[in-house]
């Protein structure tokens, strides 16, 4: 369906893209759709299924269910996508989102992935005690001002840049007193914006490295293959070259800030024409128009947005 004049990035969501009802409608309508979340509750012993398609809210917003649950629902419509036949040239994910990129690189096999972040989720939630850390979103400000903010925040504590996510959004991690006096700062010297942001735990910064070396052994027992096609860690912003350097960036991945759109800025550089989030929500999407607008961009997550992207790549191939 697709060709090469017009390649395609898939971008993969991280945890906050949950919502009840993901992926049952692909799943009622798609044979592979529904073996992909038959195959993850097989994976991790209980219904996940059952979560991502009737809740309740409160489990699904359980990290440990969350990271499989997003996980499965992004695999589920790749597999669907890819039936329909539009692969990706190139793919790269949000933080939990870089594991579905690899499962459709074919880097990680699925049951492998499903497994290891719920495993993932549990360790960064026990990582921090509840309180201890925070997050918040900057808006309107850019990286060399935010972490000026982050650095007279500090004061002895962690404060630093988690997720550079566009021009316009940078998100701060660290202890809550650190983040609670950036969001002031920040509010005083001219951000648009400055919101404490409701998680579970402090995520990409230092007070994470616990789990980190928890889930370095586990991705250590792990086989991973060289990638079939490019994948951009959020890491380091780059494709990685092997194997282990998958394994590496996902592990450092931990601990380290989610560079987003430095890493768009590689997929443009390298070719891409069309970005498509693949599985629930639009964050993506929404995070795609504030780096650049010129780039056709699309969510597929459910039976209209498919039916609505489908069409695209027809015309595409076609140009």
């Amino acid at each position: 369906m697709t060709n090469s004049s017009s390649p395609i990035a898939f971008l993969f969501p991280g945890q906050g893209s949950q919502v009840v009802g993901m992926g049952k409608e692909l799943s009622e309508k798609y044979a592979v759709a529904r073996q992909t979340f038959e195959e993850a509750d097989e994976a991790l012993g209980f219904k996940l299924s059952q979560f991502c398609f009737d809740g309740p809210e409160e489990k699904l917003k359980l990290t440990e269910i969350t990271q499989p649950a997003i996980l499965t629902a992004s695999v589920a419509a790749f597999r669907v996508l890819k039936e329909k036949g539009v692969p990706p040239q190139f793919v790269a994910g949000h933080s939990l989102g870089e594991y579905s990129a690899h499962v459709a690189a074919g880097t990680l096999a699925f049951a492998d992935a499903v497994l290891t972040v719920q495993h993932r989720g549990r360790y960064m939630q026990e990582a921090v005690p509840v309180g201890v850390g925070a997050m918040a979103a900057i808006v309107g400000m850019t990286l060399d001002k935010v972490n000026e903010i982050a650095r007279d925040a500090a004061q002895g504590e962690v404060c630093q840049a988690a997720n550079i996510n566009s021009p316009e959004q940078i998100v701060l991690s660290g202890n809550s007193g650190a983040i609670a006096r950036a969001v002031i700062i920040a509010t005083e010297r001219g951000a648009k914006k400055a919101v404490s942001l409701p998680v579970s735990a402090p995520f990409h910064c230092s007070l994470m490295q616990p789990a980190q070396d928890r889930l370095a052994a586990d991705l250590a027992a792990l086989r991973f293959q060289k990638p079939s096609c490019p994948v951009v860690c959020n890491v380091d912003a780059a494709i990685v070259p092997s194997a282990e350097a998958a394994r590496d960036a996902l592990v450092r991945q931990v601990t380290g800030a989610v560079r987003w759109e430095p890493s768009i800025r590689v997929l443009i550089e390298k070719g891409a024409q069309q970005f498509v989030e693949v599985g629930p929500g639009k964050v993506l999407w929404g995070l795609m128009r504030q780096i650049d607008r010129s780039k056709s961009s699309f969510a597929v997550g459910d039976e209209a947005s498919l039916q609505k992207a489908l069409p695209q790549f027809l015309r595409d191939a076609t140009v």
